[in-house]
């Protein structure tokens, strides 16, 4: 249900529920039983003042059940921002309301409010709403099936507030994702007085009554009477929304103390002609709930909604949920960020600012303080929206209102208008949409305006400038308005598994589906597609999550060419996402473009720990920093230099201007930013030789970032980085054989002192800003521009080495990421070159340790299909090529010195070496087929393992186990293949 359109959701709760309480809900429940009954009929008739009061309260009410226990439905059926229930949702709701009888108050245990005449004060509030010619929105309730005789939870709020019906929303689908039926209402917005029975009806019939307290509820009558009744059963749950337990005091309320009640306290029964002694008896209430202690303020929503969720799962006796969210938690503190937070972010305040403005659709707190400039990308020229702090915000809504009533010559645009917030909505279709080009000269589709409070953001700019910092502040400042900040590399290789490994934080299940015993076998596309579809649906709940897509290379995914698009849930749902990239445009978005910072920023960041330079030297920083190109991660090495050595600015400038520049071969548009700034590039070099001053001509330090470019766009564990940089090998053989006898004498002391050394050089590259450190412990990253220049300035055998350093010690769980970077390099995918070539050894080790588990996991585990598919095609064309080098005729110099004796093969010549490869490609061939089956490939299979079978033949025998066990593959291949014929045939 979206309060935010104030609207109620038809038949979201299941029609019975079973529900396990504690002994002391229990009896708080028994005690007052709900007067709820079935109906007579499942059809009814409708007056048409009945027929209108229904239509009426239903407008555009929320029919999405994406976050109500009864299930998910397709993603076509939420494909509009505003829903609409069906006809027969329309006239189930008209036959609750018709079947009801008159409430009465004598029989039920409101008695003793309408008995001190608080009845005649609700009544004398509905008259004057109805006096009023007012347009209410749709009403906020949850309406249920009329089979739904009990709820676990009540909610009640009052308020249009935008933070305040997100907070509701969210509270509400979580609580029933966890198995708890609830019932939500605002009940001040009602006129039909059946519908305020039938909600009272649900307060009586539910286990605890929550309570959405916010500094206007107190002058509101049904809050008044909702504390008083859950109150006085004893199972009143208060959260405290924008509020401080300790400011609801009557006291404090009524004398208007403190900067709270100056304005919003008072005599506030008069408001709404109530009774002294009932309000404050309401108010006095609280203290008796102050055990459960909830306060939603601005940066604790999360864990008010988990410690709610959580209590309330323990008074209701379903200890399974509490330890389901014990777990999820443990697993969220330890892995939810990839880079810890930077403690010495400077400026970035208006784009901070502007992100929320987009994101939320309005600001609040500090944010709401600072200065910011709202451009409206128009067809105008110089239309810019002014904000400033000496202005109210009412005084911003009238300008923009302004504004936008002047345009001409573009699309109207709709403002809309709530307390404290500012919505703007294009009438134009945001969907994205392929531009397309009828010739070289067409004009491109202008991109997108900005679209405010819509959930998505994107953020541009040159390699190096912050991009990646900008969203981690903005994801660490609020990511308590969210359940998890959920962040994915974006990569155009790997951006699809980083999304389908969201898996373990949505609990959803992305495998592969059995199909071969089913009618209709799905396709590799279909299957792939229903994985994503899981996760996707996940994140189109109310449940808000922050999607973080970092270093966006593409608007379309490497593998397949399908658009990132269709990974991302809707726009305008709870969930939001935010997208870093060097792209100009994303989805015919307009992003932000992220400027350099301002000259005192710069100037802070450059001058690190040391403050007190004098003028001249003030000056060779702005010197330095124009020259760096003004990039945010060459400032921050600078600053690092400037502070962990004892040198000034002029000297560092010169040591950079004396280093020669290297010269290489720039191509791409990735390495655009780097051909354009060499002076950053001698900065690198600059540390390169501090490295290497400090630990000899062979750092480690060094090497480690020399290997890091060809590890994937991930974290790397340092154990790993470092063993892949020993073995870089060595330019002087004598030296690399002097180093390796020393090594085998002191084979007992190595393992100490190269866990020192690899602390002391990761450290180092941590302090000198080469490096930033990961959540995750042992791990470290590197920045894209410092991974591109290493691969371009390594040596020869770096690729190779980290090829032997992942195959030998990484893990195929923790370092998929890094594991297919080594299959990118050994296999050329799509149009790329062989960059690492293996001896035959070598090549069937890592066929049989990593490239078919990693195949089958990808395939099983993730759905991937297409990926696996791949990747054992390629393997299957090495090894090919590999077996025909070994039937090829060689000619020994052995041969050559005998008159005798015919040209020999290597296979003749290694017999063993060369049937273990066939054998090796015999088993690849198989699970190619098998995995053919599962696809509805049958001719492919078919054909496959045939192959398979041939080659066990030669060489093992029919009778041999694996031969065997091919046969059968090839059997059920046979008759399914068979069976599709038949069906197919006319």
């Amino acid at each position: 249900m979206d309060l935010g359109e104030g609207s109620g959701r038809l038949g979201s709760l299941p029609t019975t529920t079973s529900r396990t309480m504690s002994s002391s809900s229990s009896a708080f429940f028994s005690a007052n039983q709900s007067p709820l009954f079935s109906p007579r009929s499942s059809t009814c008739q409708l007056s048409e003042s009945a027929r209108f009061d229904v239509q009426c309260d239903s407008t555009n009410l929320s029919a999405d059940p994406s976050s109500s226990s009864s299930g998910i439905p397709d993603p076509e059926c939420l494909a509009n921002v505003g829903f609409a229930v069906s006809d027969e949702s329309l006239m189930a709701a008209a036959c609750v309301s018709s079947d009801f009888p008159k409430f009465d108050y004598s029989s039920c245990t409101y008695s003793h409010l309408h008995d001190n005449g608080f009845s005649g004060i609700i009544e004398k509030h509905r008259r004057h709403i109805r006096s009023h010619d007012m347009m209410f929105s749709p009403v906020p309730i949850s309406l249920s099936s009329y089979q739904q005789s009990s709820y676990d939870v009540y909610i009640g709020l009052h308020g249009r507030k935008p933070s305040l019906l997100r907070f509701t929303n969210w509270l509400r689908a979580e609580l029933e994702v966890q198995g708890m039926s609830c019932f939500v209402s605002d009940r001040a917005r009602f006129r039909n007085s059946r519908k305020h029975g039938r909600i009272e009806r649900a307060m009586d019939a539910s286990s605890f009554g929550v309570l959405i307290l916010t500094k206007k509820s107190f002058r509101n009558p049904y809050t008044i009477e909702e504390l008083r009744f859950f109150s006085s059963k004893k199972n009143l749950v208060p959260i405290y929304f924008d509020l401080n337990m300790g400011d609801c005091l009557v006291r404090d309320i009524v004398e208007k103390r403190g900067e709270l009640w100056e304005k919003h306290g008072g005599e506030l029964w008069i408001s709404y002609g109530g009774l002294e002694k009932e309000w404050k008896e309401a108010v006095n209430g609280l203290v008796r709930a102050d055990a459960w202690k909830l306060e939603a303020l601005e940066g604790c929503w999360r864990d008010c909604i988990l410690r709610a969720v959580t209590y309330l799962a323990m008074r209701l006796g379903r200890r399974s949920v509490v330890d389901r969210l014990t777990k999820w938690r443990e697993k969220v503190d330890k892995e939810e960020f990839p880079f810890p937070r930077n403690e010495n972010f400077i400026g970035r305040k208006k784009e901070l600012s502007e992100l929320e403005f987009i994101l939320f659709g309005d600001i609040s707190g500090e944010s709401e303080r600072d200065y910011f400039e709202l451009k409206a990308r128009s067809k105008r020229k110089h239309l810019t929206i002014g904000w400033s702090k000496s202005r109210s915000l009412e005084e911003r809504r009238r300008e923009c209102n302004w504004e936008n009533g002047s345009r001409k010559g573009k699309e109207p645009v709709i403002w809309k208008e709530s307390e404290k917030e500012i919505e703007m909505q294009s009438t134009e279709r945001q969907r994205y949409q392929r531009p397309r080009s009828s010739g070289r000269n067409s004009r491109r589709k202008r991109p997108a305006k900005f679209i405010y409070g819509k959930g998505i953001a994107c953020v541009t700019g040159d390699s190096g400038i912050g991009k990646t910092e900008l969203l981690l502040e903005f994801a660490y400042r609020y990511h308590q308005r969210y359940k998890m900040v959920l962040w994915i590399g974006g990569e155009s290789r790997y951006i699809r598994q980083n999304y389908l490994n969201l898996w373990s934080f949505l609990d959803v299940d992305v495998r592969v589906e059995n199909g071969i015993d089913k009618r209709r076998m799905k396709s590799f596309e279909e299957q792939e597609e229903a994985a994503i579809s899981r996760v996707r649906k996940e994140l189109m709940r109310n449940i808000p999550f922050l999607v973080v897509i970092d270093n966006l290379e593409s608007e379309k995914d490497w593998w397949d060419q399908k658009f990132v698009m269709d990974l991302l849930p809707r726009f305008g749902g709870e969930t939001h996402i935010l997208i870093s990239t060097r792209l100009p445009r994303v989805m015919n978005l307009e992003p932000l473009k992220l400027s350099y910072l301002s000259g005192v920023e710069a100037m802070s960041l450059m001058q690190g720990s040391v403050k007190d330079y004098p003028i001249a030297e003030i000056d060779v920083l702005r010197v330095i920093e124009e020259k760096v190109g003004r990039l945010t991660l060459g400032l921050a090495i600078v600053g690092a230099i400037l502070s962990e050595l004892p040198i000034n600015p002029s000297r560092l400038l010169d040591t950079i201007n004396r280093l020669p520049s290297r010269d290489f071969s720039w191509s791409g548009r990735e390495a655009h930013s780097l051909r354009k700034n060499t002076f950053l590039l001698q900065l690198f070099e600059v540390c390169f030789s501090i490295f290497d001053h400090a630990d000899g001509p062979r750092s480690l330090a060094t090497r480690m970032v020399q290997v890091s470019g060809w590890f994937a766009p991930a974290a790397i564990p340092v154990s790993l980085l470092a063993l892949a940089a020993h073995k870089i090998p060595e330019k002087h053989k004598g030296t690399r054989f002097w180093r390796k006898l020393l090594r085998s004498l002191t084979c007992g002391f190595s393992s100490c002192y190269s866990k020192r050394f690899e602390s002391e050089a990761s450290s180092m590259l941590l302090r000198f800003n080469l490096a930033r450190s990961s959540t995750k412990e042992g791990y470290i990253h590197f920045n894209e521009v410092i991974r591109m220049y290493a691969r371009r300035r390594g040596v020869t055998g770096v690729s190779h080495a980290m090829v032997q350093a992942v195959v030998s010690h990484a893990s195929l769980s923790h370092h998929s990421e890094h594991i297919w970077a080594v299959c990118f390099l050994l296999f050329g995918f799509g149009n790329d070159p062989t960059v690492v070539e293996l001896r035959v050894l070598e090549l069937l080790y890592i066929v049989k340790e990593v490239i078919l588990p990693l195949a089958i996991r990808t395939f099983m585990v993730f759905s991937r299909c297409s990926a696996a598919l791949e990747l054992l095609r390629l393997c299957t064309d090495a090894l090919e090529a590999a077996d025909q080098a070994f039937v090829t005729p060689v000619e020994k110099w052995l041969d050559k010195s005998l008159c005798w004796g015919p040209i020999r093969t290597n296979a003749q010549l290694n017999p063993c070496l060369w049937q273990e490869l066939a054998l090796t490609r015999a088993t690849v061939l198989e699970t190619r087929a098998k995995l053919m089956l599962r696809g509805g490939q049958f001719d492919i299979g078919d054909d496959l393992i045939r192959k398979a079978i041939f080659i066990r033949n030669s060489i093992s025998g029919e009778d041999h186990p694996d031969t065997v066990s091919a046969r059968e593959t090839l059997s059920k291949l046979t008759r399914l293949l068979a069976n599709v014929q038949a069906h197919t045939s006319p």
